[in-house]
């Protein structure tokens, strides 16, 4: 009897433990998520878009610079389908803003585009495009390498290989040359406090 009731002691302390280490692990990660969007850096910087032809996700062939600048404010991010760290967590948070942006979506262009275009074809970029369940204001691009790389270093975001690139979400107004450069892993609310203050200036 004395031994059931030891084992059962045992077991209840070890439960115990567990759901406070648990506990622990799930306030810590809470405070990792604060810091994340607390260590972002937003800088303002000035950048001309190249005139090069890129293709997006439906295949059509598009003129980029006329493509982004049709009045409506840019939030643009660069990823490649098989990154499995960056790219899709940059990219759930552009899922959310889309999904909070409510009606005014239609005033936002998201844009995603390939560093690596070689791999990245139109149909791959559709497939991943649905993973984010992307609506018809988030386009994705890729292209030629090229152009890729033109637009990368347009922005100063050409690091010379895909694997060291770095999170990084860029918004545009739509008019001038001033773009808003977010680098860090900006949360849902920090891009959507900036993707409003550029909607109140148009």
């Amino acid at each position: 009897m004395k031994k059931m009731v030891y084992r059962l002691f045992v077991t209840m302390l070890i439960f115990s433990n567990a759901h406070i280490a648990i506990a622990h692990d799930e306030k810590d990660e809470h405070k990792q998520h604060k810091a994340m969007s607390a260590e972002i850096k937003k800088s303002d910087f000035n950048a001309v878009l190249p005139k090069v032809q890129m293709v997006r996700q439906d295949a059509k062939k598009v003129q980029f610079q006329d493509e982004l600048s049709d009045g409506r404010v840019v939030v643009l991010s660069f990823i490649y389908t098989t990154c499995n760290a960056i790219c899709p967590m940059t990219s759930q948070t552009i899922a959310k803003l889309q999904g909070k942006l409510g009606v005014d979506i239609a005033k936002v262009h998201l844009v995603s585009i390939s560093i690596d275009p070689e791999q990245d074809t139109p149909d791959r970029l559709a497939n991943y495009a649905s993973k984010f369940r992307a609506g018809k204001s988030w386009d994705y691009y890729t292209g030629v390498e090229d152009a890729s790389i033109s637009v990368q270093k347009s922005l100063e975001a050409y690091r010379g290989d895909k694997m060291n690139h770095v999170p990084t979400t860029y918004i545009w107004s739509g008019k001038g040359e001033t773009w808003v450069r977010i680098d860090g892993f900006a949360s849902v609310d920090d891009l959507l406090r900036e993707v409003r203050l550029q909607l109140s200036k148009n």
